[in-house]
């Protein structure tokens, strides 16, 4: 099983930057894909980045390709979202997410993921 605590998230302003941090437990970390997800207000939640088992590829999601970087760190069993040029339509809670490499799933489909934290709130004021 894996265990994820995100953090980092809080207010900021329009064009400001907020990395995010996710924690991982479990020996089986380094073994899954990881993600960032996320959920506006009102709306459903919405896939965000991911990066593979390896950290030697990424997807993003076309609202923050060029903006938000994700990035992982096997040996401490981290997994980051660094947010750059943040905008009002960021503003969402936050959430780090597992799934098993290769399972058929989507990455971009929440449903395909195992194991998720409990969310960070960024809001990003105008």
């Amino acid at each position: 099983q894996v265990q994820l605590v995100e953090s980092g998230g809080g207010l900021v302003q329009a064009g400001g930057s907020l990395r995010l941090a996710c924690a991982g437990s479990g020996r089986a970390f380094t073994h899954y894909n990881m993600a960032w997800f996320r959920q506006p207000p009102g709306k459903e939640r919405e896939f965000v980045a991911q990066i593979v088992f390896s950290g030697g590829s990424t997807d993003y999601a076309d609202a923050v390709k060029g903006r938000f970087t994700i990035s992982r760190d096997n040996v401490k069993n981290m997994v980051w979202l660094q947010m750059n040029n943040l905008k009002p339509e960021d503003t969402a809670v936050y959430y780090c997410a597992a799934r098993v490499p290769d399972s058929g799933s989507y990455y971009y489909s929440r449903d395909g993921y195992n194991y998720w934290g409990q969310g960070t709130q960024v809001t990003v004021s105008s």
